[in-house]
């Protein structure tokens, strides 16, 4: 039988014990904080921060979202960036993307302090996930997330297969390097990779991530396998799908995650999970 893996169930548990330690912080007179730079009028990214605002309000966290024109300077937006750096109340800083052209989106990225980087982009952390190494660092919130519905499985991934089908910076590679962690023997493809249904077919654990509806069909699927879908797509008739046929899929799959209620509520989560972790990591630091 398939299980359907719940990312809105897994979220609000994870939601509930990012409160509760938000709470024993604030016993504390510390109070984590979010900083979201919003750069620009996109529609998307506008909806994506109100989500975030309002995640982080419910859960305690301090949320700040500084919004700037389209027309900001590439001095002015580090300038912000700078300030965030230097605000001992901001634990997490991201900076929404697409960024408006004209910008340079991996130099704000890179002007991010990394222990601030709450996102997991910056360069230094995501050397420090690709080499494994020892000690408190963020990492990309998606994938992380995804770590966290496939513990929820219970299942063990040493030695096992993964396979992952698309190479952004924000799911695919740092997935490949988080799933590499786990002792997992990882292929990385993508939409050119020739042959993709010879290799997706292959995985014990399948990641989805191209932007591309429907891509992976019942006939590139492993019987027993574990399917997550990032996908976030639009079908003919407007409605939210995955790059994953659901449907058809479903009875193939050994789990699989749905769109929507799968890895989205996961992201946002992890993001507000990861922005505690980073205020426990200073104070940490600060007692040392």
């Amino acid at each position: 039988m398939t299980t359907i893996i719940d990312g809105r169930q897994l979220a609000k548990d994870l939601n509930a014990q990012t409160q509760q330690r938000v709470a024993k912080l604030a016993e504390r007179g510390i109070t984590p904080g979010l900083a979201v730079i919003i750069v620009g009028d996109d529609p998307a990214s506008a909806l994506y921060v109100r989500n975030k605002h309002r995640k982080a309000v419910k859960l305690g966290i301090k949320s700040v979202v500084r919004k700037l024109p389209a027309t900001v300077s590439q001095a002015d937006l580090m300038g912000v960036v700078t300030e965030y750096n230097q605000d001992s109340t901001i634990n997490g800083i991201l900076v929404q993307s697409p960024l408006p052209r004209g910008l340079d989106e991996q130099a704000v990225v890179a002007a991010i302090d990394p222990k601030k980087d709450v996102d997991g982009f910056h360069p230094v952390n995501v050397g420090r996930l690709f080499n494994n190494l020892p000690g408190n660092y963020p990492v990309s919130c998606t994938p992380r997330g995804i770590m966290t519905m496939l513990a929820s499985l219970h299942v063990h991934l040493r030695g096992k297969r993964a396979v992952i089908v698309g190479r952004s910076r924000i799911v695919g590679r740092p997935m490949a390097a988080m799933l590499l962690n786990a002792d997992m023997t990882v292929t990385t493809a993508h939409v050119y990779t020739k042959h993709l249904s010879d290799i997706t077919r292959e995985a014990d654990v399948l990641v989805v991530a191209t932007g591309v509806a429907h891509l992976i069909t019942v006939n590139d699927v492993k019987p027993g396998a574990i399917v997550i879908d990032v996908g976030m797509d639009r079908d003919d008739e407007g409605n939210l799908t995955g790059d994953v046929d659901f449907d058809g899929v479903f009875d193939r799959a050994g789990a699989i995650t749905p769109v929507p209620g799968g890895v989205g509520p996961m992201t946002i989560a992890t993001l507000m999970q990861q922005t505690v972790d980073i205020c426990e990591w200073s104070e940490q630091r600060g007692n040392q």
